[in-house]
């Protein structure tokens, strides 16, 4: 692929600039049997074929670490094509490739540089004859009307520069330049292989004060605004996820990382008539949209936008409190799929290891993650020093690697990749990161002392006030099940697991020396209780009384949340596997502070960084409620490699119905009866009833096991 292309570029430039414009106009020679274009547009890409885009995407070039992996994308286009002259356009953002803000080292990569183009268009004739159109010198090339664009902070679109024409064979590009041949990313050329960003949702927006709209929903996308008014006028668009109390829009609560002037466009109309415009190389994380300079004739929709991953996964159940945290909890994983999986939209947009660690498996109960699933651990992967560390956001500008990382961010890159296998039976995501994987061991192993670790971040955001989970703990649990999870990984690839094996058992060993022997729980921490059974660093026997007792700490607290991000992963099976899922409802439904329905009924759409509300307002990193709704309320319980599920509910006091929806399998309970349609083979058990099914549909009275 790409023989004869090069990369070409308008300019040679270390400043932000007008996007810039490329064109190529060819004739036909014969009948076209079929045509494919294959495009790498840094950093992001818009492409045209006789005025026509030749997808229904949005930024298109997925981000990478550009000096290790580039992705292109592949298209077929034999319908654009007429059947004599013809041109393609193509116009081009800055997106992850050049920015400027100095956060995070994104300034100073290896790959910082301006816009490039690379792209092939293959025709096949229907004599079976070829002829391809590549990316050269004879291109043309010009700025844009977008005279500004990152992709974390915004975009300005000057229409009266506009030309409609541009991307249209007839057009007059003699006052155009030449391309130029520029230098390549380095990185190796991939063709994208998963799913690509979409807008999936419009919102209709609801003028709430003189030029404050809400869209009533927290998202990531842009406003798109229709407008009539007089030549010049500006249109600027401030997004932001909060309002002050007096209804002015807070965007410096949430953009402090970025500065002030985070996420915000502006559109400077043609007078031409109704003008309609959305960005095309930013996004935003927002709810509320300031709208200053608009004319009176003015109409405003939130786009909604992620990769477009589909949906294998529903719940529902009798409380509307619970609803809501699910829509929630779903709202803030898609919000945050943007080709990586971000830890927010709206200020860091980052590839945080630790977020993703703690929503992969409700992520792989809701949604087919497999294909982005492999391109985000590829991220990881290019990210890999010869040591094996990793760094803890991906891809890096170069930053990540002494702060943030750790046992507990880093565990993705073990767990994931066996958390494929486990829900979806595919192994070869987990045969492609083997190496690298059994990399990253040595690399911990380097790092520990007496069969413990105790390195990087640890329970995150917890509740302020909260006593804080002794980060060795948290470290040295993800130490041992690192090790196991290795050893089970072995034996599937039909390795030798056994020194994975024996050091768990080294390490568990010592973990319980030191932290349990003397302390049976803990300090009495929610964390390190819960970390050590869901851990099984307590014996099968402990389990259950460190359970019980796990449930009346919370019941002392009023069932207030009083942990973190990895504590919050640890309380749902930590307490439901053991018989005490209604402390869990009672703690998720509690109406105060801290708490899921604090967050609802404060008028969240998204999760939440912190329970205060005074951070981000859309982050998944407490998305595991979302597991316990498919595995306990519904009862879905996935058996490793997914060839068979048991269905096991949690009958809840104040809850008279539940359903859910994985794949092939369907489960619903009410007061009376439990309704099953599995692809799979299985068991139901309640209480101390085990039933096995076959695949097919079927049906039991709750009452058998009264």
């Amino acid at each position: 692929m790409f023989e004869h292309a090069k990369w070409i570029a308008r300019e040679d430039s270390n400043e932000i600039k007008p996007a810039p414009l490329f064109r190529k106009t060819f004739a036909l020679k014969k009948d076209v049997k079929n045509a494919v274009l294959r495009i790498c547009g840094l950093g992001l890409a818009c492409c045209y074929i006789n005025g026509k885009n030749v997808c229904d995407e949005v930024l298109t070039t997925p981000i990478s670490k550009y000096d290790s992996r580039l992705y292109y994308n592949t298209y077929d286009v034999t319908s654009l094509l007429s059947s004599d002259v013809n041109t393609i356009g193509c116009i081009l953002g800055n997106g992850w490739y050049f920015v400027t803000y100095f956060r995070w080292d994104y300034y100073k990569p290896a790959w910082l540089h301006h816009p490039k183009l690379l792209l092939e268009l293959n025709i096949t004739y229907a004599d079976g004859t070829e002829e391809k159109i590549n990316s050269d010198t004879s291109w043309k090339t010009a700025d844009s009307a977008v005279l500004y664009n990152e992709t974390r902070r915004g975009e300005i679109f000057e229409a009266r520069r506009y030309e409609k024409e541009w991307n249209l064979p007839q057009y007059d590009d003699s006052e155009w330049t030449n391309a130029f041949i520029c230098r390549s990313p380095g990185g190796i050329l991939q063709e994208r292989d998963f799913p690509p960003i979409r807008v999936t949702k419009r919102l209709k927006a609801k003028r709430i004060n003189q030029n404050v709209y809400d869209i009533g929903e927290n998202i990531s996308g842009w406003a798109r605004i229709r407008a009539k008014g007089t030549r010049g006028t500006e249109i600027t668009l401030r997004y932001s996820e909060i309002l002050h109390e007096d209804g002015s829009i807070a965007p410096e609560r949430l953009n402090t990382i970025l500065g002030a002037e985070t996420h915000t466009d502006k559109y400077i109309m043609s007078g031409d008539g109704w003008e309609e415009w959305a960005p095309s190389f930013a996004y935003h994380g927002f709810r509320f949209v300031e709208v200053t300079g608009a004319p009176k004739e003015f109409e405003l929709v939130g786009e909604m936008l992620h990769t477009d991953v589909a949906v294998i996964g529903e719940f529902s159940c009798s409380d509307d409190m619970l609803n809501q945290i699910h829509r929630a909890a779903r709202q803030s994983t898609l919000t945050n799929l943007h080709g990586i999986f971000t830890d927010c939209p709206q200020r860091e947009q980052n590839g945080w290891t630790g977020d993703m660690l703690i929503s992969a498996e409700q992520t792989l109960m809701n949604y087919d993650m497999t294909a982005l699933y492999r391109k985000i651990l590829l991220d990881i992967k290019d990210t890999q020093r010869p040591s094996g560390q990793i760094c803890c956001i991906a891809p890096t500008g170069g930053w990540g690697y002494n702060w943030g990382s750790g046992p507990a961010w880093d565990s993705l890159y073990i767990y994931l990749p066996y958390y494929i296998y486990y829900y979806t039976g595919d192994m070869s995501v987990l045969e492609q990161m083997w190496d690298s994987m059994e990399l990253y061991m040595r690399f911990m192993e380097s790092m520990s002392e007496d069969n413990t670790v105790c390195f990087g971040l640890g329970d995150w955001c917890a509740p302020e006030g909260a006593e804080l989970c002794p980060t060795v703990i948290t470290d040295t649990a993800y130490f041992y099940m690192d090790n196991k999870i290795m050893a089970r990984c072995a034996k599937l690839l039909h390795q030798n697991g056994t020194r994975y094996a024996q050091r768990a058992d080294e390490i568990k060993s010592t973990f319980r020396r030191k932290f349990i022997e003397d302390d049976f729980y803990l300090g009495n921490n929610t964390t390190a209780i819960s970390c050590a059974i869901y851990q099984d660093l307590y014996t099968e026997e402990e389990k259950p009384l460190a359970a019980k007792h796990l449930s009346e700490i919370l019941a002392q607290k009023g069932y207030d949340i009083d942990c973190g991000i990895l504590g919050m992963k640890y309380l749902f099976s930590a307490l439901s596997e053991y018989g005490f899922a209604d402390t869990i409802y009672k703690m998720c439904v509690n109406p105060e502070y801290p708490s899921y329905a604090y967050w609802m009924n404060n008028g969240m759409t998204t999760l939440c960084e912190n329970w205060d509300m005074k951070e981000s307002c859309n982050h998944h990193m407490y998305s595991e409620i979302e597991l316990w709704f498919y595995k306990h309320i519904a009862g879905i319980h996935i058996s490793e490699g997914a060839d068979a599920v048991t269905i096991q509910p949690c009958f809840l006091e104040g809850l008279t119905w539940a359903k859910a929806k994985h794949r092939g399998i369907e489960v619903f309970w009410d007061e009376t009866e439990i309704k099953i349609k599995s692809n799979l083979c299985g068991k139901l058990i309640i209480g101390n009833h085990e039933l096995l099914f076959d695949a097919g549909e079927c049906s039991f009275r709750r009452d058998f096991s009264e």
